[in-house]
């Protein structure tokens, strides 16, 4: 089987090695990259447009079996699509549909207020709003911060919180790098928590086994 490329649309190479880490139980299928002309995290919509053609460049020359963009905000996934015939897997896509196939409403932590709006398009793009308890964000922190800073892992674990208080029976992280934390979360709230990395890749090696 030819490997699955996770590209992680930012240039934090902190941010991807906890990517592969999240990986690991999935098996040595995957190879995870990184764009080094991109900002560290992808805050703006901006950077979302920007990280897009990097994103859909890296699967338009480097062949693999399938693709996983490791950004919630799914930068450059219909531009990467029309690029190859290889499935192409958004973790936003991903996660939302895993989230609703563990509980009736989920609800999502978002890295900052700027995000939110893109994640509700998206949202009713997909037709599920009715399934959305709520989102929340963070106050504005890095995509490495979020899975590997204690001050901000207590915000995060807040947040979770509210969200079960909403009605959410799954939380969704709002970022790829947040993946170090998702168990950990779990544990401390009670409530399934989706590292939407690990959705996107579960489905990925299943198009590509099936």
């Amino acid at each position: 089987m030819s490997r699955i490329l996770v590209i992680n649309p930012n240039s934090s190479s902190a941010v991807t090695r906890g990517i592969a880490e999240a990986l690991a139980p999935l098996g040595d299928h995957f190879d995870c990259c990184d764009l080094p002309s991109s900002p560290a995290t992808i805050a703006t919509d901006e950077d979302v447009a920007r990280a897009g053609v990097g994103l859909a460049e890296m699967v338009k020359t480097t062949p693999a079996a399938a693709y996983v963009t490791a950004c919630f905000s799914d930068p450059g996934l219909d531009m990467a699509r029309a690029l190859t015939d290889k499935p192409v897997i958004g973790i936003q896509e991903a996660g939302i549909l895993t989230a609703m196939a563990r509980a009736d409403l989920f609800g999502i932590i978002a890295l900052g207020p700027n995000s939110i709006g893109r994640h509700r398009r998206k949202i009713r793009m997909m037709g599920v709003e009715s399934r959305l308890a709520g989102e929340l964000p963070l106050s504005g922190v890095s995509a490495e911060a979020s899975g590997r800073d204690e001050t901000v892992y207590a915000e995060v674990r807040e947040t979770a919180a509210r969200l079960r208080d909403m009605g959410a029976g799954a939380i969704i992280l709002g970022c790829a790098g947040m993946a170090p934390i998702r168990a950990r979360l779990e544990r401390d709230t009670g409530v399934a928590v989706i590292d939407p990395v690990m959705a996107g890749a579960a489905m990925a090696l299943g198009a590509v086994l099936g």
